[in-house]
Formats: structure tokens, C-alpha cells, sequence
């Protein structure tokens, strides 16, 4: 499996923006998928975004038109850029990366509040 540490959460106030990275111990240009999970405090983790293989990208209903989702395979890095943050995008967030096996990071806490 691959190491993954996420970076660049923190609290922001609604409206703001933030831009979380994922970094792999090793090459990550086989994997056929990577992205982001979140999960809220009494809730099950849900599915933020994804990226393949193929470049193509899926979201969650929730964040689409306000969230990015992109990979650098050179520097071995899945990116999340979150625009127009919202209180209910609180959350810890982890990423993940396919291949073969699932791979993911511990997590870094996102919080919007004023």
C-alpha cells in the first residue's frame, strides 16, 4: 500500500475557500482512481469527489459547481480545491488511492464557521 498524508485543512469562515492536498509515498500513475472521503461528527463517511484513471471526475451531489478535484502524477498528489464553503462541509476529510488495494490517509479537519 501506498502512504498518503493529507494536508491544508483548518477553519475557515463560510464563503471561503480551501485547497487540500494528498501525497503519496510512491507513483501514483497506475492508480485507477483517486479522491476524497469526508466524515461528520455522528455521520457515515460519504464520498466527495473522485478522479480516474482516464482523468475523468465524479462529485457529490453536495459540493458540485464548488469543489475541484485533480492529480499531479509527477509529484504524486491528488489536490481538492474548495470553493464556497458551506458550515455542513465540516468535516474530517481523507483521501484515497486504488491500486490493487485501497489506500488511505488519517485525515485532515476541515471547519466552517464564522
Amino acid at each position: 500500500q501506498v502512504q498518503l498524508v493529507e494536508s491544508g485543512g483548518g477553519l475557515v469562515q463560510p464563503g471561503g475557500s480551501l485547497r487540500l492536498s494528498c501525497a503519496g509515498s510512491r507513483s501514483i500513475f497506475s492508480s485507477s482512481a483517486m479522491g476524497w472521503y469526508r466524515q461528520a461528527p455522528g455521520k457515515q463517511r460519504e464520498l466527495v469527489a473522485a478522479v480516474f484513471r482516464d482523468a475523468s471526475t465524479a462529485f457529490a451531489d453536495s459540493v458540485k459547481g464548488r469543489f475541484a478535484i485533480s492529480r499531479d502524477n509527477a509529484k504524486n498528489t491528488v489536490y481538492l480545491q474548495m470553493n464556497g464553503l458551506k458550515p455542513e462541509d465540516t468535516a474530517v476529510y481523507f483521501c484515497y488511492v486504488d491500486q490493487g488495494v485501497r489506500s488511505w490517509g488519517r485525515g485532515t479537519q476541515v471547519t466552517v464557521s464564522s
